[in-house]
């Protein structure tokens, strides 16, 4: 039997969000004596059966996630979960029936939680398995908001000072209304007047009164922002305007409007956080950024010209309680003249900061990284002796493949499909070795790690990473 730590399978979905924290995690992983492969989800779960017996960290546990989960058992791959969605999340019932799947939780051994509104979220879950281990360790991606972890954005930083001066973030996130393909929508669009909107991916999980109700809120924000930025673009003449999408949404609007403005901008250019970093302020409307900023001590503004209490305080009520909020653009104007100006003054941080207290853990202390470490170490030390499949088992297992690896290939063919090549280019495009060695380069240089890896890239989209 092999004494080395099971292989760590680190799938990335949009790797603008998820790859710097999770090459974070590989780092520290390879610290303990843990391998990696990191990169595309859906490469690396297209090669899943010519893996050894490895350590699967899936973000999600939807009904999608099912059938790779059950083939993921069939090689002895073990399943450890956290939910990326779950920071900011839609009501419990909505929740549960978007994002978990009684089967598909069924397959995980341990869940990785991001604070105590998590686990108190997921222990509401009628299906929850008796006895599975939940653990408040964070997120890796709020491992990359503290200030020791800051100076990896340090050369960012500047490059953006550099390139945009002084400049305010608008982040959007209108992903339901005006998403990259329209079958993304919260509803797709209608061939003939008259006709009932069939639902689309947003919507899933969702009865139609409130995808409909959600819909109205999200256009009349979307109109508010279209609205907003040429009255910032005039407004503050000294000011460069970032708009950067949401990584599922469409830029034509906003491209239009950058076109009619003279210092407007759109660009979803790399991780977030070193554009938080180099702004004056980030303006928002119930966007994780909005969390980001406060954490990292950057002010942040919800502009809330319409409200719809339902949604605001069911869905995005994290975001916006803890951000400086604005009703109307007069508002909006004097609150960023206050920080331009460094006159503004507030007398609720410390209760905004209980709040993200209750929601994310491992803000001090070990790493959110190093905490779910600790757990897989402890998944490593319980391994079994295991010699590996009979010559019928693993026949099996080839037979398995081939049927899942002729599915993956159709999929994307289907009408409607998530897993266009033009929408997974979008997500996660080609990445070269050199980029991924410079930032493996500045986190160990952070965590004053002198462990000696081996980087190889596997393709276009996958790194394996050796201790």
């Amino acid at each position: 039997m092999s004494v080395e730590k099971r292989l760590l399978l680190i799938p990335v979905e949009n790797q603008v969000r998820e790859l710097d924290p999770k090459l974070l995690l590989a780092c520290i992983a390879a610290q303990r004596g843990f391998s990696s492969v990191i990169g595309s989800r859906r490469e690396l779960e297209f090669r899943i059966d010519s893996y050894p017996k490895s350590i699967y960290l899936s973000k999600s546990m939807t009904g999608r996630s099912l059938i790779f989960f059950r083939l993921a058992k069939k090689f002895e791959h073990e399943i450890v979960t956290w939910d990326e969605e779950a920071l900011v999340h839609l009501p419990p019932e909505t929740y549960f029936s978007r994002r978990l799947h009684p089967e598909a939780i069924r397959q995980v051994s341990h869940l990785f939680a991001w604070g105590q509104d998590n686990i108190e979220l997921w222990r509401q879950y009628p299906q929850l398995p008796d006895n599975l281990p939940i653990h408040s360790v964070g997120n890796p991606r709020i491992d990359m908001l503290r200030p020791e972890m800051q100076p990896f954005y340090d050369d960012e930083v500047q490059a953006l000072r550099d390139s945009y001066g002084d400049f305010i973030l608008i982040n959007t996130n209108f992903n339901h209304v005006n998403a990259f393909g329209p079958d993304m929508n919260l509803f797709q669009p209608v061939k003939n007047p008259g006709e009932t909107a069939r639902f689309g991916r947003a919507a899933k999980g969702m009865s139609r009164e409130y995808a409909k109700g959600l819909w109205h809120h999200k256009q009349a924000v979307f109109k508010d922002f279209q609205e907003l930025i040429p009255k910032l673009d005039k407004a503050f003449p000294q000011l460069n305007i970032v708009i950067r999408p949401h990584p599922t949404e469409r830029h034509d609007t906003y491209n239009e409007i950058a076109a009619k403005c003279s210092r407007v901008h759109v660009t979803n250019q790399g991780n977030v956080v070193p554009w938080i970093l180099a702004t004056r302020a980030v303006l928002h409307n119930g966007c994780t950024t909005g969390i980001e900023a406060f954490v990292m001590g950057v002010p942040a503004i919800s502009y809330r010209a319409s409200i719809n209490e339902k949604y605001d305080n069911g869905f995005y009520r994290l975001p916006n309680a803890v951000s400086l909020q604005c009703f109307t653009f007069e508002q909006l104007q004097d609150m960023v003249q206050q920080i331009l100006d460094g006159t503004l003054v507030t007398t609720d941080d410390d209760k905004r900061q209980a709040l993200v207290g209750h929601y994310l853990a491992s803000q001090s202390g070990p790493l959110s990284c190093e905490r779910m470490v600790d757990v897989l170490e402890s998944l490593a030390n319980d391994e079994k002796e295991y010699f590996g499949p009979s010559p019928v088992e693993r026949l099996q297992r080839r037979i398995i493949a081939e049927g899942y690896h002729l599915y993956k290939r159709l999929k994307p063919k289907l009408p409607g499909s998530h897993n266009r090549p033009e929408f997974q280019r979008h997500r996660y495009p080609h990445i070269p070795i050199d980029t991924i060695l410079s930032k493996i380069e500045r986190i160990q240089q952070i965590l004053k790690d002198n462990t000696r890896l081996n980087v190889t890239q596997l393709n276009e989209v996958l790194f394996q990473i050796r201790a």
